[in-house]
């Protein structure tokens, strides 16, 4: 019934109970979930749980790990693409390149080698005709940019929160744009606007879990420090697409079925 387009379950925060959280997932109705890679050391780790789980998955080089990573990671990003897509058709195959963009909120992070990894990545998923799944923090005008001099065949701006002009550059661009969490705070003014008024065909749903949790789980620093967690898991996204419902005034089922629709036409290995 429903997709979780991003979902980091490789992630620590779910290493006490992953089989439990993605079993929660299926009872709330979440049939599907994809999960990005955010470095080289963790490609094999999410194709497993995509094949564990009957899930998908995606391959790439996160912005905020590219100061940690080293140039011949990218060939070994290739080099893993060229096995994954030409894997049995019983095993799990990567749906995008991703998690890949940049990020301009993180105070000293190198943007050049950002960049420089960036498009090296947009090449590779052109090269295997993937689409890709887009960070972009602080970064939409670049990161824009970057898509128009290296094209690529569309794919999912996750967490969008840019404008509406940046919203139907990226439509313009063959995008889907991602919405969650913070959708579901009343003073999300911009995000929750968006939600409401850009074209249904251009939105997914999506938790980012363990990040980005909706209102009712999110904690304070200070309630944080005192041992309350916030973590977000993808059961979550049922009552997030509660809030997008009741937004564009649609009932559940019918969100369901658009939402999961953008999901496939903008991931079509999900097909």
């Amino acid at each position: 019934m429903w997709i979780d387009s991003h979902c980091h379950l490789d992630a620590p925060e779910f290493d006490a109970d992953r089989d439990a959280v993605a079993a929660r997932a299926r009872a709330a109705g979440v049939t599907q979930i994809v999960l990005p890679a955010v470095a080289r050391a963790n490609f094999e780790t999410v194709r497993q749980l995509a094949r564990r789980h009957g899930l998908s998955y995606a391959l790439g080089i996160h912005p905020l790990f590219v100061d940690r990573a080293e140039d011949d990671d990218l060939p070994a990003l290739r080099d893993a693409l060229e096995i994954a897509v030409r894997a049995p058709l019983r095993d799990a195959r990567p749906v995008a390149v991703g998690e890949i963009g940049l990020d301009h909120f993180v105070d000293g992070s190198d943007l050049p080698k950002q960049a420089r990894f960036l498009v090296a990545q947009l090449k590779l998923a052109r090269e295997f005709e993937l689409p890709v799944i887009l960070h972009s923090r602080r970064s939409v005008d670049t990161l824009l940019k970057h898509l128009r001099s290296v094209r690529v065949r569309g794919g999912i701006a996750h967490a969008f929160n840019g404008s509406e002009q940046q919203a139907q550059a990226f439509i313009d661009l063959g995008f889907k744009l991602g919405f969650g969490g913070a959708m579901t705070f009343d003073r999300a003014l911009q995000i929750r606007r968006l939600a409401q008024t850009l074209p249904i065909e251009a939105i997914v749903l999506e938790t980012d879990a363990p990040d980005i949790p909706p209102h009712w789980l999110y904690r304070t620093a200070s309630e944080r420090a005192s041992g309350d967690t916030s973590r977000n898991e993808p059961a979550e996204l049922p009552r997030i697409a509660q809030t997008l419902a009741e937004l564009r005034g649609m009932t559940l089922p019918a969100l369901a079925e658009f939402t999961s629709a953008n999901v496939r036409a903008a991931l079509p290995g999900l097909a």
